[in-house]
């Protein structure tokens, strides 16, 4: 039961960052999901929205940071 709870304790921690990270980029106008690459398709009656551009650098910043965590958390 403690370990469920831990989890549940650092999910709310990621999500609270994760929050923060997209409130300051709001904040200071970085333009997420408005990046060159990002794919909009828009007619009369249909509209389509894929972030392409803006799922591959969140990708990329997750993954370092991902990364940098696991080699401290190693030593």
């Amino acid at each position: 039961m403690e370990s469920i709870a831990r989890y549940l304790m650092i999910g709310g921690i990621i999500l609270f960052l994760v929050g923060g990270g997209l409130y300051l980029a709001a904040k200071f106008s970085i333009p997420l999901g408005r990046l060159p690459g990002d794919i909009r398709i828009e007619g009369e009656n249909f509209r389509f929205y894929f972030p392409l551009a803006t799922s591959l650098l969140i990708s990329l910043v997750l993954t370092v940071i991902l990364n940098l965590i696991a080699r401290l958390w190693r030593k």
